[in-house]
Order: structure tokens, then C-alpha cells, then sequence
């Protein structure tokens, strides 16, 4: 199961640290974004270069100490296709250097339309008859709130490809009790259920170390609910 390739990679390092690549070209440094602009231009390609070689030096400085990196999406697709490249670039440079790779894309969907995302960020695809991985991390973030019906495909795809997912649970932003907090007829808080789902979820991805191949997402806004969580579930 792809978790415990995480989970052995944080004992060996004792280092429980996910660093999160999400680019911004105003904070890249200029000798980075100048040498970029002169080979491709001041438009959306060089953009796209310079995010990439910046991601590059930060994925050579943190690959000894740091278990796993997590590109945020939205940061490379603003940059269109270009951007993308640099995504699925970074993510094929990260895993050669042994890191584990966690896209943070919050994908929901249900259906064939779920199954394509599934396939796209974990599985693979057939091209006439060439087998190829599209982006290739080792686990997504998604958005359970769909239901069942959003999830199985990706827990196909994570069984057949030794993948994992992270579910949004309890989020960090301020308004997220306006629906997560409400209250169910059975006496449970709708993100307490949620927890519940994915401990559902997680028994067809068992792993060797006490967890599934579904991991929540809890904001570090809300440690409470946090620790109340592991404690409901019975997680370390």
C-alpha cells in the first residue's frame, strides 16, 4: 500500500514533513526567472521553466531530509498547458529523487468522469498499445463530499496501482462549519461522519502499519477536532 512507503520514509527520517510546492513566480528568485525569460520568453512558457527549475532546487535541498512534497494544482494550471508540464514535470523530478509525491488537486467527481481523474493523477492509460502514467504521484487529494460514488474508482485505481488518497474532512478555512460542523439526526458532527466514511473506505486498501491507503484531511486550524478524530477512530 502506497501509505507505507510514506510511513517508512517519515520513521527513517524521523521527519513527519510534507513541503508544499506551490509556486509563485513573483517569489521566485530573478536569476532564476531572467535566465527562463531569455531562453523562452516573458509569456507563459518561461513562466512555466522558471517554476519548474525553482521546484528542482528546492526538490535537491529537502530530498535528504524531507519525506514528501506536495504540488498544489491550481499554482501550475494558472500558468495553462505550460504550467501543467511543469507539474507533471516536478512530480517525475521529486519521485527520481525518492521523495514520495502527494498531489493536492481536491478532485471530485463521480463516475467516468472520477474514473478519468483517477487514472490521469494515480493510474494509467492506454495509448494504442503503450501503457504510459500520466502523472504518476503516489497519492491525491480528493473531495468525499460526493459520496461513495466519488470514491470507489479512485480506490480501484489505488488497489491496481498501489496508490493512495487523502479526503477532505474537517478543512482549515474559516466557513467550513457552515457545513461540516451541522449537526446529524444521529447525534454526529457531518465531518466526524465524513471520518467515518473514509475509515470505511480505507478496509480495501489495508496497510502494513495500522493504516489505510485513506488518509483524512484535517486543518491544522483545528487541532481540537484533530485529536478528537484519532481518538473516534482509534489512529495514532
Amino acid at each position: 500500500m502506497s501509505l507505507d512507503l510514506l510511513i517508512k520514509k517519515i520513521a527513517e527520517m524521523q521527519n513527519p514533513t510534507v513541503a508544499g510546492l506551490d509556486p509563485s513566480l513573483e517569489k521566485i528568485p530573478a536569476f532564476i526567472k531572467e535566465e527562463a525569460y531569455s531562453k523562452y520568453g516573458k509569456g507563459l512558457d518561461g513562466a512555466a521553466v522558471a517554476i519548474f527549475e525553482f521546484n528542482k532546487g528546492l526538490i535537491d535541498t529537502l530530498c535528504d531530509i524531507v519525506p514528501a512534497v506536495k504540488p498544489q494544482c491550481a499554482y501550475y494550471e494558472k500558468y495553462g498547458w505550460q504550467g501543467v508540464k511543469a507539474l507533471s514535470e516536478t512530480i517525475a523530478y521529486a519521485k527520481s529523487k525518492g521523495m514520495f509525491v502527494i498531489t493536492d488537486g481536491k478532485r471530485n467527481d463521480i463516475g467516468s468522469t472520477m474514473e478519468a481523474y483517477a487514472a490521469a493523477h494515480l493510474g494509467s492509460i492506454e495509448i494504442e498499445d503503450t501503457n504510459i502514467e500520466p502523472f504518476g504521484a503516489d497519492a491525491l487529494t480528493v473531495n468525499g463530499y460526493l459520496g461513495t460514488d466519488g470514491i470507489s474508482p479512485l480506490v480501484e485505481v489505488c488497489k491496481a496501482g498501489d496508490k493512495g488518497i487523502f479526503v477532505l474532512v474537517k478543512t482549515s478555512n474559516p466557513s467550513s462549519g457552515e457545513l461540516q460542523d451541522k449537526l446529524l439526526d444521529n447525534g454526529c458532527l457531518i465531518y466526524e461522519y465524513m471520518g467515518g466514511l473514509c475509515e470505511n473506505w480505507g478496509k480495501a486498501l489495508p496497510g502494513k502499519y495500522g493504516y489505510s491507503g485513506v488518509g483524512a484531511v484535517v486543518g491544522a486550524t483545528y487541532p481540537q477536532q484533530l485529536a478528537g478524530l484519532r481518538k473516534k477512530h482509534n489512529h495514532r
